[in-house]
């Protein structure tokens, strides 16, 4: 079992649980928009609005920036190092709460990619990235959909003072949906904080095909994996907290990102810094655009 160096300073949290107003999705699709307009071009403007029509998920933008946060409660973009205080805060208090109501969830993906390297997420990573079990996607919409929890830390990584954040657990309409479909509805449930629309996709594995396919669970984004390389999960530390990464974890992210991925130490305008364990971006690159 590999087990990461926990961070000298664990985060305490108090949940506080409370409905939000459902969002409605319109269920009304026209698809005369996928006709091309008088130029003979496709008309992006009404292709956007199609798509939003049938998506339950919506972002300001599609570029890595933009396409990260929650069009609901985004206000403006974050600097480099206020993006990386809310992504801390917002996965220590996701794994926390899972954990204290005893649902299990796992780290992956980039998120995992970057436990890997130092037990922290990757810094220029715009993504979170969890999992759960079909069964344990059932519970969530069922029970807590559009629930509120209110997180507490004594500290940020800004500063000394402490840090109060609300999250808002959101379950797609279409959960129950396993296979991709038109692709629009891909991530099955967001942790989303409130206070600037970054959230933590959390996406379900299922085994769509047991009777060809036994023991082969996937996502809607046709992510593959085979029950024995998840099972039984490993506990470690991510982020200063428990957390929970596949079995086979070395395998997975080969996968997913060859195996260039666990060597590379020059990335997205960082290096790694093997005496410090660190990625540490290069002066260079400091602007966020």
């Amino acid at each position: 079992m590999r087990i990461l160096r926990p961070l000298t300073t664990l985060v305490s949290t108090s949940i506080v649980l409370a409905r939000a107003t459902p969002i409605a999705v319109s269920s009304e699709i026209d698809t005369s928009v996928y006709e091309l307009n008088e130029a003979g071009e496709p008309d992006w403007a009404a292709i956007k609005l199609y798509e939003d029509s049938k998506k339950y998920f919506h972002e300001p933008g599609s570029d890595d920036l933009l396409g990260h946060y929650d069009t609901r409660y985004f206000g403006e973009l974050l600097s480099y190092e206020s993006k990386r205080d809310t992504q801390v805060h917002m996965v220590r208090a996701y794994l926390e709460v899972f954990q204290q109501m005893g649902i299990e969830t796992w780290i992956a993906h980039g998120t995992l990619l970057g436990w890997w390297w130092n037990g922290k997420m990757l810094p220029w990573d715009w993504d979170i990235d969890t999992q759960i079990s079909e069964s344990t996607l059932a519970y969530l919409a069922r029970n807590l959909n559009h629930t509120l929890h209110t997180y507490t830390a004594a500290s940020s990584t800004l500063h000394n003072d402490p840090v109060t954040r609300t999250y808002l657990l959101d379950v797609n309409s279409q959960w129950e949906e396993r296979e991709r479909g038109d692709g629009f509805n891909i991530i099955d449930a967001r942790w989303i904080d409130v206070h600037s629309g970054l959230y933590i996709d959390i996406t379900a594995l299922s085994e769509t095909d047991p009777d060809a396919l036994p023991g082969l669970l996937s996502c809607k984004n046709l992510h593959r994996y085979q029950v024995k390389d998840l099972y039984p999960m490993r506990e470690t530390m991510y982020e200063g907290v428990l957390a929970k990464v596949p079995y086979n974890y070395d395998l997975v992210l080969v996968e997913e990102y060859h195996e260039d991925a666990l060597v590379r130490t020059e990335f997205e305008g960082h290096v790694w810094d093997a005496a410090k364990k660190e990625w540490v971006k290069q002066p260079e690159s400091r602007a966020e655009s």
